[in-house]
């Protein structure tokens, strides 16, 4: 078997690297180890480690958006595995095995004899993602994030305070939209926010839906109604806890396998991370899938906390 290390040194805090470099020097296992300059550089990697058909297992060492270009270069190719080591600020895909996931996927050793997975992809326009798709007020302050955290004097709690603040009290929350998703028709009217999910957390920590699994062939889908600032200020936090049952009167749920929506002004949608601009998308279940391999003493199975009545 083997064990590609795909490490993008940009991500994490200081010294992150140099820490991961620590473990793969006492690796019992031979391992290979290559360096992402540029985006779009893992997904490279990951192409070339899968062109030649032997069984392969990659680590994606960084944040959601290191494993996003893995996922793309991975999907569809059975002989090949991959994992994402927690290297990154965010990681919210391997939220999903619980609060210790950082420990256990540091875990080298164990990590690399875990079992693996087939899970369920979501394809947005052609691009592949394993976590969630968000379309909306979310997607805006994401995508701001990503422009704020690049100015010197600003800390990555200050971008995402000055985009939440650009976007919700200056800019306005709900934007026109049409959305088809199962009998759900809404026609060229404002809405808040759209989400489409495999895994079950995004944006940090929120997780719309509780029950999300990432193999069960399904995309959980929530489209939240206009609201205004006090109510958007009053549900965010219940949104954040997949309440969504709780408020059928503003939050519509559906889940299939497919949805369309579009908008006469050019939308943001974030794929995992990566910022996506368009008048219109479909997202849908992708055909192909990726194996995803993990610690025995992990499980992403659905824990009676996440569960929503």
């Amino acid at each position: 078997m083997r064990h590609l290390f795909i490490i993008n040194p940009a991500a994490g805090k200081k010294g992150a690297t140099a820490r991961l470099e620590g473990l793969l020097d006492r690796l019992s296992f031979p391992h290979e180890v290559v360096y992402t300059e540029k985006e779009g550089d893992a997904r490279r990697f990951t192409q070339e480690a899968v062109r030649g058909g032997e069984p392969v297992r990659i680590y994606a060492c960084g944040g959601d958006g290191t494993l996003n270009e893995v996922v793309n270069g991975a999907a569809g190719h059975g002989h090949a595995a991959i994992t994402n080591v927690p290297k990154g600020t965010g990681n919210d895909f391997l939220k999903i095995f619980g609060p210790d996931y950082r420990t256990l996927f540091y875990d080298l050793e164990g990590l690399a004899v875990g079992p693996q997975t087939a899970f369920d992809l979501i394809d947005c326009n052609g691009h592949l993602g394993i976590d969630v798709v968000c379309a909306g007020v979310d997607a805006r302050i994401a995508a701001g994030v990503h422009r704020y955290k690049d100015w010197w004097f600003v800390s990555g709690i200050g971008a995402y305070i000055l985009a939440l603040m650009e976007n919700v009290f200056f800019k306005g929350i709900a934007r026109p939209v049409t959305v088809r998703m199962g009998e759900v028709r809404w026609e060229d009217r404002p809405a808040s926010l759209l989400c489409v999910c495999n895994g079950r957390y995004y944006g940090g920590g929120f997780m719309p839906v509780g029950e999300a699994m990432p193999d069960d062939g399904v995309l959980d889908m929530l489209l939240v109604r206009k609201v205004g600032l006090f109510t958007f200020l009053r549900l965010v936090g219940k949104y954040a806890k997949g309440l969504y049952k709780q408020y059928p009167e503003l939050i519509l749920d559906y889940h299939g396998r497919e949805a369309s929506f579009s908008a006469k002004e050019p939308m943001t949608v974030v794929v995992d991370g990566e910022v996506m601009r368009n008048t219109a998308f479909t997202v849908r279940l992708s055909e192909k899938k990726v194996n995803f391999f993990y610690p025995a003493g992990a499980g992403y199975q659905v824990s009676s906390a996440d569960k929503t009545s």
